[in-house]
């Protein structure tokens, strides 16, 4: 990392600003003057409208418009909002219904926009709400993951929107059909709410001839030709800003229903506007995660062998299409189907169902977790049944040091991997040699202790290529233009950091410009763990830009050839001359002599492939069979990420993963009734991980430096989330097992961990 990178736990340089206050947040800049918008949403999962009167909301004190979806067809707008689909088994397409800005027709979800209500004060435009003649003939609510009742869209009469599959089904057959022994095991997913610190949120205004539209989300671009599109506008007229963002975890990536309808009110009063979403209205509007059962099997040989694998999963995509809610169970799910085993032989189907529920798209991880999850769970039961140590039936399986390059059954192509010697660091940094001991002191206090693991393994997402801009400004700073976005991870620290390492210039001195569209030409946003890989190659480019450019500029200051100057991180040198200018002297030289043409500079990159993150967890948890708390005890992590940039700031996002996980795996849960009514609708019936449900977690570095990228980097993002589902749901059903449970699925509250003890049947012998 001499070249590349220090590896320096560096402090993040943003704390500051956010720790004091200063952060600048959507609600904290929008426009002075602003109009407050209020949404009135559905009150019911299934409807159809039969009335929608908002002549009187329209008269109410302060209002200034009110919208409905006719209002945006008026205007010109499409209306409509973009979902990706997939191809069904049969080659057709998968449904693709409109799902519209404001409701029109029918009432789907609970939560979904109806109307918009534009005022001087947020209370005003409630108020207004509540003068809306709203009439509907409830309709019955889909709720389950099966084909049949009462249909959502036209375009899936029996609510299935796709069936999905990858992989050779006859061969995967025909190798069950051999084997020596198989393993079947039935896996829910429950669907959580992201909950981000900060909820969405956005802004609009006009700015001349132009609209700009603030969003806090998690790039610009996207937004930027949705909203163009919507309005059939050049994509110049408008300009996308991201100011800070309190945590975004992928659902805040994708497309919502409220800054068109901002972006029209705009356009229409042209006064400013803006929204923020209250919590309770979040999370029923939010795009929730996960949400899916698999049924997993397994074949083995008679050396405990996998011979084939195979999962038939059903997904819950919600009352629409989201953005990417059809291919993250499918194509973002098969990245890492077999994980880090060498199987050549599986079969994928996926069955995606629309019900009355909210959006299922990306959520920490997006398709990557729920794969690895339902694969290490199935490999836990495997080595119960077959009676082998877990780590063992791991090892036999795993692709050796010697197959790499390694081209997967689904067709990702991992570069690098040397999976026994990461699991064997874990084995040890969890203290396997006292397992024993600690299981067997908690038996004596009426305590069951059982320990879990899951060996992951991420495919890096996202468009490969990224730009960078550097600008060296008049006051002698230096300004690094990004085309990411940081939802808290740290950017400002890593990305001045990683250009200050490869150009000598002081990293206080560097700042990072992100999120705006007018300054930042094109970009990829922030998902799939891409951010520090795809940004520092870009960076990189940069720099070589400014070698070149300054080198050709400095050959007749020195006296040399442009060829014959070097430069070693810190200093221009060529032998036959005294001058050994920094990077900052031969800026503010240009600048002496008029040559600007010098002062900025930029580059676009891309990795040649994508690198593949992998790693072992490990989780204690004790439980208490009285009450069916369940804590986890320990957690060991052990990660190749590759060459690390920043470790502190790697191992703060493995903490805050696992965290997500053990909240998913142990608290989190959304519960609707059958009538499609959210009753976990706030935080007094949804629980979010405190403190005390996460211990210490122990974090290792083991690297194995990627050849996808010059840097050996691989991301690191979302990892954490990635191993801990299973890892603690691993351990769970090991503590349970010699009670008699066989069937331990996620959440693990205390009232559904008592009750799976208390209706096990009489303990194994």
């Amino acid at each position: 990392m001499d070249k590349f990178g220090k590896s320096q736990s560096t402090m993040r340089v943003e704390d500051v600003r956010f720790l004091t206050g200063a952060g600048r947040y959507v609600d904290d800049i929008a426009p002075e003057g602003a109009l407050h918008a209020y949404f009135l949403r559905s009150p019911v999962a299934h409807a159809t409208i039969t009335e929608l009167d908002v002549s009187e909301a329209r008269q109410a004190l302060g209002v200034h418009l009110v919208l409905t979806y006719d209002d945006l067809e008026a205007a010109g707008m499409k209306t409509g909002m973009r979902g990706a689909t997939v191809k069904n088994r049969d080659e057709t397409q998968g449904a693709a219904p409109k799902r519209p800005i404001l409701a029109t027709g029918k009432l789907r979800y609970v939560g979904e926009p109806i109307a918009v209500i534009l005022a001087d004060k947020y209370e005003q435009a409630r108020d207004a709400a509540e003068l809306i003649m709203l009439d509907y003939d409830d309709l019955p609510a889909k709720m389950d993951l099966t084909p049949g009742g009462e249909t959502l869209h036209d375009e899936a009469p029996d609510n299935r929107a796709f069936d999905w599959g990858l992989g050779d089904e006859d061969g995967t057959q025909a190798a069950f059909d051999a084997a020596a022994h198989t393993v079947s095991l039935e896996i829910g997913d429950n669907r959580i709410i992201v909950n981000s610190m900060e909820p969405r949120g956005c802004y609009a205004e006009m700015e001349g001839d132009r609209m700009h539209v603030a969003i806090n989300g998690q790039g610009v671009w996207a937004h930027k030709e949705q909203i163009a599109e919507a309005f059939d506008i050049d994509p110049e007229m408008i300009r996308v800003t991201n100011p800070d963002v309190g945590g975004g975890f992928g659902m805040k990536a994708m497309g919502y229903p409220e800054p068109f309808a901002l972006a029209l009110a705009t356009r229409t009063l042209n006064r400013p506007v803006r929204w923020m979403s209250e919590r309770g209205e979040a999370m029923m509007s939010d795009n929730a995660g996960r949400d899916l059962v698999s049924v997993a099997e397994l074949a083995f040989d008679a050396d405990h062998k996998i011979t084939a694998y195979r999962v038939r999963t059903r997904c819950n995509l919600g009352a629409y299409n989201s953005q990417f809610g059809q291919p993250i169970q499918t194509q973002l799910f098969s990245r890492v189907l077999m994980g880090v085993y060498d199987v050549q032989t599986t079969w994928l189907q996926v069955e995606g169902y629309y019900t009355n529920t909210t959006q299922v798209d990306a959520y920490r991880g997006a398709g990557r977790p729920e794969a690895i999850y339902v694969l290490e769970r199935v490999m836990d039961r495997a080595a119960r049944e077959l009676g082998v140590d877990p780590w063992e039936l791991r090892r036999r399986n795993f692709i050796k040091p010697s197959q790499f390059p390694y081209k997967t059954a689904t067709g990702e192509t991992y570069d690098v991997g040397d999976f026994n010697k990461v699991l064997d660091r874990a084995v040890t940094m969890a203290d396997d040699a006292g397992f024993a001991a600690r299981k067997t002191a908690d038996a004596k206090r009426g305590i069951l202790r059982g320990r879990g693991t899951c060996y992951y393994i991420e495919s890096i997402l996202g468009d490969p290529a990224e730009g960078a801009k550097v600008t060296f400004n008049e006051d002698g700073t230096v300004s690094i233009y990004v085309g990411t976005q940081s939802n808290g991870q740290g950017h400002e620290t890593v990305y001045a950091k990683f250009l200050s390492d490869q150009t000598g210039i002081p990293h206080e001195l560097i700042s990072v410009i992100q999120g705006d569209s007018d300054l930042i030409q094109k970009g990829g946003g922030t998902g799939g763990s891409r951010s520090v890989t795809t940004q520092n190659n870009a960076t990189l480019a940069a720099v070589d830009v400014i070698l070149t450019n300054f080198k050709e500029f400095l050959a007749g200051e020195m006296g040399v050839d442009a060829a014959d100057i070097s430069f070693d991180d810190e200093r221009f040198r060529a032998e036959g001359s005294n001058l050994t200018p920094t990077m900052l002297e031969v800026a503010a030289l240009a600048r002496e002599v008029e040559r600007d043409d010098l002062l900025t500079h930029e580059a676009r990159a891309s990795l040649p492939a994508r690198s593949f993150p992998n790693g072992a967890h490990v989780a204690e948890v004790v439980i208490d069979p009285d009450t069916g708390i369940t804590t986890v005890d320990s957690y060991t992590v052990v990660d190749d990420f590759g060459n690390l940039i920043n470790p502190m700031l790697a191992e703060g996002q493995v903490h805050g993963g696992v965290a997500q996980g053990i909240g998913q795996a142990i608290t989190e849960h959304v519960v609707y009734d059958e009538d499609g009514q959210l009753l976990s609708a706030s935080f007094m019936d949804y629980a979010m991980p405190r403190a005390y449900d996460v211990p210490w977690i122990s974090f290792t570095s083991e690297p194995v430096p990627s050849t996808a990228n010059i840097m050996g980097m691989k991301g690191c993002g979302e990892a954490g989330t990635v191993g801990a589902l299973a890892a603690v749901s691993n351990a769970v059903q090991d503590a349970l097992w010699e009670s008699g449970v066989r069937q331990a699925d996620m959440p693990f509250t205390p009232m559904k961990v008592w009750e799976m003890l208390r209706d096990a049947p009489v303990a194994a012998e």
